[in-house]
């Protein structure tokens, strides 16, 4: 019994210290959130994001989730993003292990200056994921990327190849596609914007898309998913990834479509 006791304190002493012998913290889960603000994006569909995410991260049950896990912290990271070389870090990697932590993050995606940038590249932005999640200073037990955009990629290489780089890093990538029909970027609109998702963005183990239809429903969706992620849970209506895109589903889409509207409107 005495062995037993001296096993389990040197364990929770390791938990407690949660540093690994390269010196990175560990963590239930490292979470990246990549937010659309591209072109398409108005400056008040802009608003309602950074806004949805802030009152997820600072709600009682987001915290409760955060605290309820293994270690009791996350690692979190805010990260905007448009074309393959418009990306932007809002608030960098931090630890998040108590309440606080949590409002004083949502605090800093509020206050942050908004910006709107060209063309969508999801390619790019989870080329920049991998990096970023390679590189920061801390050790998931999960690691999520949490990707949201109104429209198909359409620049910076084809999704589906990085798509697949990922998932086989061990990184599972989760969609919000917003699905609202207005704003600046109605003429961009794909009807089957969560299908395409599916078929070509997220992947990895119980990844799943979340469709938005209408921006009201923009915040609940994001607490919702914030605690299915941070949980390690699945909703109930699961569309799994495959492998690769299924058959007849055409993952350049996006592209096809950017080289239509840059011949009519004589785009660079």
């Amino acid at each position: 019994m005495r062995w037993l006791t001296i096993l389990l304190l040197g364990l929770w002493a390791s938990i407690a210290r949660a540093e690994y012998h390269d010196g990175k913290t560990e963590v239930d889960l490292e979470l990246l959130l990549l937010v659309d603000v591209s072109r398409s994006m108005s400056p008040a569909e802009q608003e309602i994001q950074r806004r949805g995410y802030a009152e997820a991260l600072a709600s009682d049950d987001v915290i409760e989730a955060i605290l309820g896990g293994l270690t009791g912290r996350i690692a979190l990271s805010y990260v905007e993003w448009a074309g393959s070389y418009s990306i932007r870090t809002v608030v960098d990697w931090t630890l998040i292990g108590a309440a606080e932590d949590a409002r004083a993050f949502a605090d800093r995606i509020g206050t942050s200056q908004l910006a709107s940038m060209q063309r969508t590249s999801i390619s790019g932005a989870l080329r920049f994921g991998m990096v970023t999640l390679r590189d920061n200073d801390f050790r998931g037990l999960r690691r999520v990327i949490d990707i949201s955009g109104d429209g198909p990629n359409n620049e910076g290489g084809p999704v589906v190849p990085d798509r697949n780089r990922a998932v086989a890093e061990g990184i599972i990538i989760n969609g919000l596609p917003l699905m609202t029909r207005d704003g600046q970027g109605s003429r961009w609109y794909l009807e089957d914007l969560d299908e395409y998702y599916r078929a070509c963005v997220i992947g990895g183990p119980g990844a799943f898309v979340l469709p938005v239809l209408r921006w009201e429903e923009f915040a609940p969706a994001i607490k919702r998913k914030l605690i299915l992620e941070i949980a390690g849970r699945q909703p109930e209506r699961l569309w799994r990834a495959q492998a690769t895109a299924p058959a007849g589903y055409d993952c350049l889409v996006g592209e096809k479509r950017w080289e239509r509207m840059r011949r009519i409107y004589d785009l660079p």
